[in-house]
């Protein structure tokens, strides 16, 4: 068997195609089929399966769109409840195709209806985790009290993943190679590898969750110091689980206006350019998440800050970022809420207030410095003292508790969160002075 894993870089996401005799399987894919379509005409192979290890939370998968498009057989553990057309796939069920046996393994942790699944040709065993195992760790327990088929607090979960980590994979030998769903950057679980994938023997002697442990122990370490959960994931989970719609008819759905200067009332505007041209024009209100490259997290951003079925319009620098924008967005099953994608007209002239760095070197008493870094980056240590700390993804439900009777000074680790945690307040505080400290937050440090 040929193994092909592709790499979604903002989301820190891996799918995977695995080919055999001229047909193909993928687990976990994307939400734009497009390159596992193009993979498939390379290897002249076709797709016969799609592999869920589970309902994700972070991105939209293309699962249904592959089986009406391919007329490929979806898989999926019974417990998932699946909305859309599937076999299950539970401990004991096998598939051949070609000459790869695939199996799978229930285990429960992360969610409980993930599976791993097993893929054997020969004297290769490939293990696809999903969000169970990761390089170096293992998923978060805490995402599931709220949101798909079966719900599950995540004490109860955790209890779950030390069964699946101690018992499940026993029978496996060590060279078995681990492909996760996830890697370093991630929020489905925390403290990631920056490696892609691993073997079994290498997770069991390195990953500290297959060390001699009590239940409680394991508990108690798997839980502290996850990330915040963005406001999209459970939405995610529900769509995942429902069958989420062609992803090329539901984009360029979208409205297109050009040379705007005002829009509706009371829509929210996320303004997806960078910090300076924002800075220079922008149009009532907006918030600025930018989207420059890949580097920019925009997707988790745009799913932190901005509701689930919240109205939005989606502005963007040029026509040319049209395809790129519509494409990340829709990665998160936000593109329905777009209520029209636009450029901007010279005629917009609100600007943003410029901070001067050395009068407030001098004069921090004179500025209320709100810090919109995560709370485990705080607890680590506040860069100054007598900041604020309310995270930037709590911000608009929470800007009420920043007085404003000074102004205000934003700030985060690097300077790309701090430009939205900027607008925001600058939305919410008509009549006060609000800066974004921007990367001058290094000179503090």
């Amino acid at each position: 068997m040929t193994i092909k894993q592709f790499k979604d870089d903002p989301l820190a996401h891996y799918s995977y195609a695995i080919v055999s005799n001229g047909e193909m399987a993928l687990v976990d894919p994307s939400r734009n089929p497009m390159e596992y379509y193009r993979y498939a005409e390379e290897q002249n192979a076709k797709i016969v399966a799609v592999f869920e290890t589970h309902p994700h939370a972070d991105f939209v998968s293309s699962h249904m769109q592959i089986h009406e498009q391919t007329g490929a057989t979806i898989y999926a553990s019974e417990l998932l409840g699946a909305d859309y057309p599937h076999k299950t796939f539970d401990d004991g069920d096998t598939l051949k195709m070609g000459d790869t046996t695939f199996s799978a393994i229930n285990t429960p942790g992360h969610s409980p209806d993930s599976i791993t699944v097993v893929a054997k040709e020969g004297d290769k065993t490939a293990l696809f985790t999903g969000d169970t195992l990761f390089i170096g760790n293992v998923g978060r327990p805490d995402l599931r009290e709220k949101a798909g088929n079966m719900k599950a607090k995540r004490v109860d979960l955790a209890k779950q993943m030390y069964n699946t980590i101690k018992n499940k994979f026993t029978d496996l030998p060590d060279d078995a190679l681990v492909y996760p769903a996830h890697g370093a950057g991630s929020l489905c679980g925390k403290n990631m590898s920056d490696a892609s994938s691993s073997t079994l023997g290498n997770e069991r002697q390195g990953n500290w969750a297959f060390k001699e442990q009590t239940e409680d122990e394991f508990v108690e370490e798997i839980l502290k110091d996850q990330p915040f959960i963005p406001h999209y994931f459970g939405f995610n989970v529900d769509v995942n689980k429902t069958g989420p719609e062609n992803v090329q008819r539901t984009k360029w759905a979208n409205k297109l206006k050009l040379y705007v200067d005002e829009v509706e009332t009371g829509i929210t505007v996320v303004d997806t350019r960078s910090g300076e041209a924002f800075k220079d024009g922008h149009l009532h209100g907006s918030i600025n998440i930018m989207a420059r490259s890949e580097k920019d997290k925009y997707e988790t951003w745009l799913g932190a800050i901005i509701q689930p079925e919240e109205e939005f319009y989606l502005v963007i620098e040029s026509i040319d970022n049209l395809e790129d924008l519509l494409e990340r967005t829709a990665k998160i099953g936000y593109e329905k809420q777009v209520k029209a994608v636009i450029t901007l007209s010279d005629k917009v002239s609100e600007k943003s207030d410029q901070l001067d760095i050395e009068g407030f070197k001098n004069n921090k008493e004179n500025y209320t410095i709100v810090d919109i870094r995560n709370n485990s980056e705080v607890a680590e240590g506040k860069i100054f003292d007598d900041a604020i700390a309310v995270p930037l993804n709590e911000l608009r439900e929470n800007a009420i508790e920043i007085p404003s009777h000074k102004p205000v000074v934003v700030h985060c680790a690097g300077g790309y969160r701090s430009a939205a945690g900027s607008s925001i307040l600058d939305a919410k505080f008509e009549n006060t002075k609000v800066y974004d400290l921007s990367d001058a937050i290094n000179d503090f440090k």
